[in-house]
């Protein structure tokens, strides 16, 4: 005997819904990196592998006349001449330690820092924290990590998030040293600075533009986690 649309939903388990307690938060965190400028220095062992496989490839390469090798110089020969000169690896930024500023370390990624108070700080005192939000009406996580960043740097045109959904996240909850720290989740999402070297950083009293090494200085309970999730 068929069974009715009516009577087969009936039978269906109900729906699950969003499992969290309604007491607790959930915040969107905004990892907001710079990727590196330059290339970066190539490590001692990999330059002495290639300078030994150049060399090696030289005793068996096929010799040319040397007719060949004149005709080659007298191209292209003319009164212009460039002079290009390299810009440097090592800015002012980096020389004067000056982290609030996007130029510096120009080989490696960078991450803002925000100093201020945020959602879960203890007694309400500023701490370096991430850009962030605690979701609320926004449609998805990712509207509200993007309303976070937004309300910092003011203006999106210049980022790009990766990804729809978060890449880490991480469990808040009180401790002996802090029994009355609210227990709430903290949801990462990536974003990237996209053709442009300066942002205007508002809603904090300090900012940093700092690697990942100098990351963990900031957070050192945190380190491990940090060290998984962020690539070098």
């Amino acid at each position: 005997m068929r069974r009715t649309l009516t009577s087969l939903a009936r039978s269906l388990p109900p729906a699950r819904g969003f499992c969290t307690s309604t007491s607790e938060k959930i915040v969107a965190s905004v990892l907001f990196e710079r990727l590196p400028v330059v290339i970066p220095k190539i490590d001692p062992v990999v330059y002495a592998f290639q300078e030994f496989s150049f060399r090696w490839r030289q005793q068996y390469r096929r010799k040319y006349p040397d007719e060949i090798f004149k005709r080659s110089e007298e191209r292209g020969k003319g009164d212009y001449q460039i002079d290009y000169v390299p810009a440097p690896r090592v800015t002012e930024a980096d020389k004067n330690n000056d982290r609030r500023s996007l130029q510096r370390a120009l080989d490696r990624r960078l991450y803002l820092l925000l100093f201020g108070t945020t959602y879960g700080a203890p007694d309400g005192k500023p701490v370096w924290h991430f850009p962030e939000k605690v979701y609320g009406s926004e449609e998805t996580l990712r509207k509200c990590a993007e309303s976070a960043l937004e309300s910092v740097i003011g203006d999106l045109s210049h980022t790009y998030f990766v990804g729809n959904a978060p890449f880490a996240h991480m469990v808040i909850q009180p401790t002996e040293n802090v029994p009355d720290l609210p227990s709430f989740k903290r949801f990462f999402f990536k974003s990237q600075v996209i053709a442009t070297n300066k942002y205007d950083i508002g809603k904090c009293t300090d900012h940093v533009w700092v690697t990942k090494d100098e990351l963990v200085e900031y957070f050192p309970e945190q380190a491990e986690l940090l060290n998984k999730m962020i690539i070098g």
